[in-house]
């Protein structure tokens, strides 16, 4: 429990990150319609645009997340962390300045080039962050509370974003970001590698002991070994069948959640002109039946937590390469959930459509995510290998 405390200025960076992230969400709709096709509630436009943006992000994450992670291991999880933090400043100012036609395109081209490289970033150096500091017994309780915080923050965005006019939804969450950065530089502290009663890694090679001459030949082997990431990638997954279970429950959950989000709130703005107060509420809704699950039952029940069963595979000084190549996974559903949802949904709102059934892509959906479901029911944890 100590321990846990210690983490505490990590908690309120992930807090005011995902704080800053999330409570521009219920507003992008209504931004994007409104500059794309101004009075109208149908747009496949802002459809394929926003599918387009969520594959050139699944596209940038899939290299990033592996060499973020990797470089990590390295170069430590704070100074990786400033990265994002700073970045993703800029496409919610620019929307916080102005939100005309010209301005969200500028947003557009920045977001997809600051998301290609952030994304996800954030949750997954934590929890390599979170597996320096916290020994084995206890990650599953350490991920759930991440996890719970995240979704803590999404309740608290999206209620305030409730509350608040377009323009400013855009200039709090800005300013949120700003000090969220600041307050991580000032007060979290890098971690530091706990390698103490922790089970024999699946993917770990051994360390070797390195001497003073051959330290910067030995250091140059490892930043070249950490651009490797597609290679990091592969043998990850095929280091162990419960690794790429794991993977391929991450990669459909992933698909499913990507999908809902590019899809549901354009068929809720098509069928039955929701506006973002409208989101705002259904968001509300969602994330506080997430903060109960993922903070309370997870740290208490669902021990084998997918990134804590990663967690547990590796080494100490393999964390961050472990946590960046499941998000590498996740961001191949990135990729391939908008080209596949995104046309599907345009389609069905259309008067195109095949057959009348403008929830089509939403059913397909809620099929993937039961593809997951019963992934996560065959999976099985292969008990640790003491040293």
């Amino acid at each position: 429990m100590e321990k846990l405390y210690g983490l505490s200025h990590l908690f309120m960076t992930v807090f005011l990150h995902n704080f800053a992230i999330f409570m521009v969400v219920p507003a992008i709709t209504d931004v994007t319609m409104a500059a794309l096709c101004p009075g109208q509630d149908e747009c496949s436009l802002a459809i394929y645009l926003t599918g387009f943006q969520q594959a050139m992000i699944g596209v940038g994450t899939l290299v990033m997340m592996p060499l973020l992670g990797n470089m990590s291991d390295k170069y430590g999880r704070k100074a990786m962390l400033t990265v994002p933090m700073i970045l993703t400043i800029i496409p919610t100012g620019i929307l916080a300045y102005n939100r005309t036609k010209k301005f969200f395109y500028v947003y557009y081209v920045f977001k997809i080039l600051i998301s290609m490289v952030c994304e996800g970033s954030v949750p997954c150096l934590a929890l390599a962050y979170v597996a320096d500091n916290i020994p084995e017994s206890g990650r599953s309780t350490a991920f759930g509370i991440i996890s719970g915080i995240g979704s803590a923050a999404f309740v608290c965005a999206t209620l305030s974003a409730r509350f608040l006019s377009t323009a400013q939804t855009f200039q709090v969450s800005t300013l949120i970001a700003v000090i969220g950065a600041v307050y991580m530089q000032f007060f979290l502290q890098d971690s530091v590698i706990d390698d103490k009663h922790l089970y024999t890694p699946i993917i770990s090679q051994q360390n070797p002991t390195v001497s003073k001459v051959d330290a910067k030949l030995e250091s140059n082997k490892h930043l070249l070994k950490a651009l490797r990431s597609f290679k990091d990638l592969t043998s990850f997954l095929g280091s162990s069948f419960t690794i790429t279970q794991a993977a391929i429950v991450a990669f459909f959950s992933n698909l499913a959640d990507v999908g809902l989000h590019g899809s549901m709130l354009y068929f809720l703005k098509a069928q039955f002109h929701f506006d973002k107060n409208q989101f705002a509420d259904l968001m509300v809704i969602s994330g506080i039946s997430g903060t109960v699950s993922q903070m309370f039952l997870y740290s208490i029940a669902w021990s084998s937590l997918i990134r804590s069963i990663v967690s547990k595979q590796v080494g100490p000084h393999e964390q961050g390469k472990a946590q960046g190549c499941i998000s590498g996974i996740c961001s191949v559903a990135h990729i391939v959930s908008p080209l596949v949802f995104s046309p599907l949904t345009a389609l069905f709102l259309s008067e195109k459509a095949p057959f009348d059934f403008p929830g089509f892509s939403i059913m397909c959906i809620g099929f993937a995510s039961m593809v997951s479901f019963v992934q996560s029911m065959m999976l099985r944890v292969v008990p640790p290998i003491l040293n």
